[in-house]
């Protein structure tokens, strides 16, 4: 099984506090995080076959020169 990498300057603690935090939100302020990440005007939300996922991650990675 492949290690999963952490995003450039996450550690395993602020994974874990994430994973807290969005398991204390109400059904509501869920729905309006996802509102908000729809709503943005920088960013897209798409639908893609699953087998593409690994190379648009590889792209976007190097987009960002991660």
């Amino acid at each position: 099984m492949k290690k999963q990498r952490l995003p450039r300057g996450w550690t395993e603690k602020d994974i874990g506090n994430l994973a807290v935090q969005h398991d204390r939100q109400t059904e509501d302020q869920q729905a309006a995080e996802i509102d908000a990440a729809v709503s943005a005007k920088d960013q897209m939300l798409m639908v893609v076959p699953i087998e593409l996922v690994a190379e648009i991650q590889a792209l976007i990675s190097s987009k960002r020169g991660a």
